[in-house]
């Protein structure tokens, strides 16, 4: 089984190398990747979104983002 991120900007990174990225989703995720902030829910939903469309593995538990 693949781990979960517990890092949202692991995971944007990640998203960053996917070949299939479209350039709304490549600018969203480069710009957690540099986040210092927490992510509000709808980005937090967002990027949990990304990560399942693109076969990732998910956030760990469930998506925190705190």
């Amino acid at each position: 089984m693949v781990k979960p991120f517990t890092d949202p900007r692991a995971a944007a990174r990640a998203l960053l190398a996917v070949e299939s990225l479209s350039e709304k989703e490549g600018q969203f995720c480069g710009g957690l990747v540099y986040r210092s902030a927490p992510l509000s829910d709808k980005q937090a939903n967002w990027l949990s979104i990304l990560l399942a469309r693109h076969a990732l593995p998910p956030l760990a538990d469930g998506g925190a983002h705190d």
